[in-house]
């Protein structure tokens, strides 16, 4: 096995959530690696946990990278997250990532996961991911 990929996986990842418009309409530059200190923004995205299995073979070392994607408002109702949470699909299902590290061989909608968090408003929708690479 090789958890080598999983920098570049989530480099790639946070580049192309960052660099799509459609998101950026929604969210602005609320999209976060690292939760910032202080007053977090109504609506924003945060890359999450990641499971990695081994995928090796004897043509090479592989992966399969399961990784969440959370979309999180304090707005009343899920409308505002799901819009967009299907703009993070939108932006990551099937897409050409160029990866530092490895290859990209697939990544893929795996399931996501939508909560009323503590007894305020706030909503989180965990979209989870499958990717397999090839560590080259």
């Amino acid at each position: 096995m090789s958890y080598g990929v999983s920098a570049a996986l989530q480099t790639a990842v946070y580049q192309a959530l960052v660099a799509d418009s459609v998101l950026a309409g929604l969210v602005g530059t609320d999209i976060y690696d690292a939760l910032p200190t202080g007053t977090l923004p109504s609506l924003y995205v945060a890359l999450g946990p990641e499971l990695v299995k081994d995928m090796s073979d004897k043509t090479g070392n592989g992966a399969v990278h399961e990784f969440t994607v959370s979309v999180v408002t304090d707005n009343a109702g899920f409308a505002t997250a799901k819009q967009a949470a299907t703009a993070v699909s939108d932006v990551l299902v099937d897409a050409p990532l160029a990866l530092s590290r490895g290859t990209l061989i697939a990544l893929n909608f795996y399931r996501a996961k939508a909560v009323r968090v503590g007894t305020a408003d706030e909503r989180r929708i965990d979209l989870t991911f499958k990717a397999i690479v090839q560590d080259d």
